[in-house]
């Protein structure tokens, strides 16, 4: 894996130890815009690493620094979740410019930069989130085009639900909703319909906005049983 050194000067100290990791796609029309937006002083915004659509990696963050890229968020009721995690923009223009599939050589340099971070960091698949998981009000990144099954099949991520649906027809509401604040979503009562999208997004994106169907039940007790 090539590295390429684009130090942002958007961190601060850390405080404690990474056992996270957060994925993002750019949501800017080129790299190379987000690339600049991330090592500019003024917007204030960064992350540990870069993966372009090519498979370069850029490096702008030391991991033992605190790069600003989850915003306002929260899993498993923390809400610094800067404090705990890496950062991994990966180069895609997301929902607002034309959000499109990630190629090959790209998911291949994300999966091995993650390996890599594996061999520092305690991180388990269960603590590898998408902006979305921690932000799902505001954020919908890395989107229901990520392949999380590959990550799932290097052993990186947990896998999306790829049981059957009929599981879920018999799970109460309340037993469903339950899951979904065990697996770590903000997801209060009343306020909860974000975070389910998000979840969908990100485990069974064929039933995504269908709120609680059967397959999204099945999932949300797959997942909980096993993070």
């Amino acid at each position: 894996m090539k590295l390429i050194d684009a130090p942002s000067p958007n961190f601060d100290e850390r405080g404690r130890e990474a056992d996270t990791i957060i994925l993002h796609y750019t949501g800017m029309r080129t790299g190379k815009e987000a690339l600049d937006r991330l090592c500019d002083p003024q917007a204030k915004v960064s992350a540990h690493y870069l993966v372009e659509e090519n498979g370069d990696v850029f490096r702008l963050v030391d991991e033992e620094k605190r790069a600003w890229h989850a915003g306002a968020g929260s899993w498993c009721g923390e809400t610094d979740i800067n404090a705990r995690s890496i950062g991994i923009e990966i180069v895609n223009p997301g929902h607002e410019w034309g959000y499109r599939d990630f190629p090959e050589t790209q998911i291949a340099a994300v999966i091995a930069l993650m390996k890599d971070l594996r061999t520092r960091h305690n991180i388990t698949p269960a603590r590898v989130l998408g902006h979305s998981d921690v932000a799902p009000r505001r954020k919908e990144d890395p989107g229901e085009k990520f392949p999380w099954v590959r990550l799932a099949a290097a052993g990186l991520a947990l896998a999306p639900f790829s049981g059957d649906p009929k599981d879920g027809e018999a799970v109460s509401y309340d037993d469903a909703l339950g899951a979904l604040v065990e697996i770590g979503y903000d997801a209060k009562p009343g306020d909860h319909a974000a975070a389910l999208v998000a979840f969908q997004r990100r485990f069974c994106p064929q039933s995504l906005g269908q709120g609680f169907d059967p397959r999204t039940k099945a999932a949300l007790m797959a997942v909980s049983a096993v993070r």
